[in-house]
Order: C-alpha cells, then structure tokens, then sequence
C-alpha cells in the first residue's frame, strides 16, 4: 500500500467510523443539545454565512469518508494515477460537505415558531365556546394561521352571546383578548 492510498483509506476509517457513531448516538436518542455546557467565549452562528455552517461536526465526517471512499475507488481503478484520485476524493468530499450544508438549511426552512399570532384573527369567523357575557370575558373558537384555537374574547357592542353564536373578530384587545360581534 502507497502512501496515498493510506491517506485515502485512514480518512475513509476515521470519517466512517466518526459517521456511524453519529448514527448509533442520534438513533438512541443522544444528540448535540443534551448536554447545554455554556463556554466562555461561545458565538451564535446562526447568523454565519454558508461556507462556515459547511464547517459542522457532521460536514467534515461526510468529507472524510467520502473524500477517503472516493480517492480509494478511483486508485483501485486506475492504479498508479494518484492525480485522477485526489481530484474525484477532492469532489466527492467537497460534494458531501456541500450536501451537509444544504440538506441543513433545507430543514431549518421547515421549522416554524407555534405561535399564534392574534392580530391575523381579525376579520376571521368562528363561534362561541363559553357564552361571553356582556362587559365580560367568555371563550370563542376560531381558526388562526390553520389551528382551531380557543381564546378569550368579549362583545364588542356589549351585548351577551350564548355558546354557539357564530361571531365575527373585530379587533384585538389588550394584546390577547378578541372583541367580536355576532354574524346573523
């Protein structure tokens, strides 16, 4: 065995095997934010740009088992080219990394905060869960951003609305409490 394939085949090794620790880690339930450990010196990198996320734990594995399983393949099929086999290990790794990068920021795009955002009520329909007495608080149920939620609500002209009145949100109040009118 040459040199470079040894290079080849010790970061095939070390990139597989950090791989599939990884995996077996992730699988049973263990992952980076188990254990928060505050550092001095820690910095947000959510704000970074693309080529320093690629930079992750999980981006330099993909690169080192790949860029050894890519140089190893091409050696063992042209044998005595080390130039063809560092350019194909050179893309296979920086290929991998890239992928790391994207399938992250793909996924990050799918996350959503779970909040309800009241001002989007206004002007949406729904209907009385607790009868909202006059000057008083009741419940209503209504359909913000696609989730049937129950919230606090109370007459905007005053008036009592039994459970089961279909109502209408006029406007928010005091940042959390819906004022509606009954639809007819």
């Amino acid at each position: 065995m040459n040199k470079l394939e040894l290079v080849f085949t010790v970061c095939a090794l070390i990139g597989g095997t950090l791989f599939l620790i990884r995996l077996v880690m992730q699988l049973l339930g263990y992952g980076a934010d188990d254990a928060p450990v505050d550092h001095p010196g820690d910095l947000d990198a959510s704000h970074t740009d693309a080529s320093f996320k690629m930079l992750s734990l999980l981006g330099i594995t993909a690169f080192l088992m790949m860029f050894g399983l890519g140089g190893r393949a091409m050696l063992e099929s042209r044998p005595g080219q080390p130039l063809p086999a560092l350019v194909v290990a050179l893309l296979a790794g920086g290929i991998s990394m890239w992928l790391m990068a994207w399938l992250f920021k793909a996924m990050k795009k799918m996350q959503s905060d779970g909040t309800t955002h009241l001002d989007k009520a206004v002007g949406l329909e729904g209907s009385v869960y607790l009868t909202v007495p006059a000057g008083d608080v009741g419940k209503v149920q209504i359909a913000v951003n696609g989730r049937l939620s129950v919230l606090d609500a109370r007459s905007a002209n005053g008036q009592t609305l039994p459970t089961g009145t279909r109502v209408k949100v006029v406007r928010v109040a005091n940042g959390n409490v819906l004022e509606v009118e009954s639809v007819k």
